[in-house]
């Protein structure tokens, strides 16, 4: 089942996020920063649960924004699935939500950012076969 994950149950998705994010520390500090700091600047998370109460066997964090560049649009800032349950759909069932959750906040487009090491292979098949496309590089300079 695909749900929405708010407070108290953002724990939930910190198993499946940290197969992403391996940085992350404890599972109290991943609640702390998504639901402290990023949930008030609009950051939300969805999940594939087996059950509502077990952890997330995927997960993604979006949030609504709007730019010159892009207008409305939705970014997926982080998709992951955990590696027993990968190979599965979960994370093309969580593309699908967030493609229905875009066009129902009136966005035209979603957007993500996606490394490009040999072991991001199978999660650029799966967003070419959902329909994305790369348009443009994206660039970082540390300061």
């Amino acid at each position: 089942m695909i749900v929405e994950l708010v407070p108290p149950n953002t724990g939930q998705a910190f198993e499946a996020m940290r197969e992403l994010r391996p940085g992350l520390g404890s599972c109290e500090a991943f609640v702390e920063q998504v639901d402290r700091h990023q949930r008030p600047s609009g950051y939300r998370l969805v999940a594939s649960l087996l059950d509502e109460t077990a952890p997330a066997v995927a997960v993604a964090g979006f949030r609504l924004a709007d730019n010159l560049a892009w207008g409305r649009h939705l970014y997926i800032d982080d998709l992951s699935t955990a590696s027993a349950s990968r190979h599965r759909g979960h994370a093309r069932d969580l593309l699908t939500w967030l493609h229905t959750e875009a066009e129902r906040l009136g966005c035209g487009e979603v957007h993500l950012d996606s490394g490009v090491g040999t072991d991001r292979t199978a999660a650029h098949r799966l967003y070419f076969g959902c329909g994305y496309r790369i348009s443009s590089h994206h660039f970082v300079r540390d300061v």
